[in-house]
């Protein structure tokens, strides 16, 4: 019989704890990465809660106001939904790996006043107006990709914490966009806007557009998460990033990736936002990051990552705008206090998750 290996520093007592070596070659020879938590049937009924808080709130707006249940209020919603919903798809991403955002709105606000200096000077030179509009869609998804790509490197080359270089860029993009605006409104040329005004306004299927690319983002996303390579590898990093790495996950490069995937998505909605009003402010994209966070969120993503589905961040999204839909229809509270709802409700749902923990 084998005699039992012991650990010194515990006077002899129980099998000596695994070496980094040994825990690497473990998860090798395992030929997996850490088990998420919330798998099974208890997490399967934890994630329907989001669900059956929509569910609820929406008997509830109807009971309250007949007008909520018109079709013509449910596509309102699910229209305004879509661009903090495109965002939260990104968010999702970061989050479950343990990341964070805090400057996507500012983000979204300097995307979107870039997006229309570049169509304005394009619009001389190029005769096609959609021609320039699909150069200024172009350029807010690169714009996007590259500030992400700059946040994913800060974060893993730089070795500072997400939180600090988001809290940085919140306030670096949105004085920027101030400074280009020269602290007014950065107008699109009318022509444009006429041209341009379709991918908001326009409707396929009796659905309007936006909501459409909304799902198709939040598809390709699931896909993303629930089917690759690159998303076990989010959700491994964000469970257990030391044995992510032992199980020889690149981790800098998804975690970056995650970044660049943000901005993207950010790109994209601020794409499908330009048309709605034609122009960009220093008040653009106000609070969009604190709508995404809330909505992952309450979507049932674990906040210190590890553990989260698309359907639930989808969910999150449509469910905090019931609530501010079902208190602008019955003014049970002043419209004004949306975003502390929206605070609290990220407050409780934290704390329910610490306790769950």
């Amino acid at each position: 019989m084998q005699p039992e290996h012991t650990n010194p520093a515990e006077g002899g007592r129980g099998p000596a704890a695994p070496s980094k070596s040994e825990t690497a070659a473990a998860a090798n020879e395992r030929g997996s990465l850490p088990r998420l938590s919330g798998s099974g049937w208890g997490g399967r009924l934890h994630g329907l809660g989001p669900i059956a808080g929509l569910v609820l709130l929406c008997v509830a707006g109807t009971l309250l106001n007949s007008s909520f249940a018109d079709v013509d209020n449910i596509m309102n919603v699910l229209t305004r939904t879509s661009f903090i919903g495109i965002i939260s798809v990104g968010m999702c991403f970061v989050i479950i790996s343990g990341g964070i955002d805090l400057s996507v709105g500012s983000m979204a606000a300097l995307i979107a006043g870039s997006m229309i200096l570049v169509m304005n000077g394009l619009t001389g030179a190029v005769a096609s107006p959609a021609l320039v509009i699909a150069i200024g869609m172009a350029f807010a998804l690169l714009l996007g990709g590259v500030l992400g790509l700059a946040h994913g490197l800060l974060i893993t080359r730089g070795r500072i914490e997400p939180f600090i270089v988001t809290l940085g860029t919140l306030g670096i993009f949105r004085a920027y966009l101030t400074y280009l605006s020269d602290g007014g409104a950065i107008t699109l040329d009318m022509n444009l806007s006429d041209a341009y005004s379709p991918v908001y306004y326009a409707s396929l299927l009796g659905v309007p557009v936006p909501v459409w690319v909304f799902l198709a983002i939040a598809l390709l996303g699931g896909l993303l998460l629930n089917r690759s390579a690159f998303g076990r590898y989010v959700q491994a990093i964000g469970s257990n990033e030391q044995v992510a790495r032992y199980a020889a996950v690149n981790v800098d490069l998804t975690k970056t990736l995650t970044y660049v995937l943000l901005g993207i998505c950010v790109g994209i909605a601020t794409v499908l936002y330009v048309p709605r009003l034609g122009s960009a402010t220093p008040t653009t994209g106000l609070l969009w990051e604190l709508e995404a966070i809330a909505a992952v969120i309450v979507g049932g993503t674990a906040l210190k990552g590890g553990s989260g589905t698309m359907t639930g961040t989808v969910v999150g999204a449509i469910l905090l705008s019931v609530i501010g839909n079902i208190l602008n229809l019955t003014s049970i509270i002043s419209v004004y206090l949306n975003a502390a709802v929206q605070g609290f409700v990220i407050i409780i749902v934290a704390f329910l998750q610490r306790r769950r923990t």
